[in-house]
């Protein structure tokens, strides 16, 4: 219960690296939702995102409930269908209690980040690419 990031990294507790999504469903629905994440990420890497390694890296969906659940099903469908001669190793898992990062990882790309050469090479490509492919949907501003 409650690891530390730490903890979480060295890859020895069975949690995922994750983020909350809170949102608007009349802004945004969650298939919608869903399917910005299956876009964003390559949720054909078992257990890892680029040089991230491990199952704590691991392309996972995390519903509140049944509903839920059953779009997450359906979205990893679509991107399957979608991306044919591929497959989504994405999981959903729970219901699981969530555990908030410590302070200093709240909020990090605006803060540590953007000084992070690691985040530097990684982060601003997926950001264009989900303005890119999500242009619709992207908020101005």
């Amino acid at each position: 219960a409650n690891p530390t990031y730490k903890e979480v990294c060295s890859g020895a507790t069975g949690h995922a690296e994750a983020i909350r999504v809170t949102f608007d469903p009349a802004q945004l629905s969650h298939a919608e939702l869903l399917d910005v994440f299956m876009g964003t990420h390559d949720p054909t890497q078992l257990n890892r995102q680029g040089n991230d390694i491990g199952t704590q890296y691991r392309s996972a969906i995390f519903p509140l409930g049944e509903t839920q659940r059953r779009e997450a099903e359906a979205a990893i469908a679509r991107w399957n269908d979608e991306h044919p001669g591929q497959r989504a190793v994405t999981t959903i898992e729970g219901p699981a209690e969530w555990y908030p990062a410590e302070d200093y990882h709240q909020e990090y790309w605006e803060g540590e980040g953007q000084r992070n050469p690691y985040c530097l090479a990684v982060i601003p490509p997926k950001l264009q690419k989900l303005r890119k492919s999500f242009a619709a949907k992207v908020k101005a501003g």
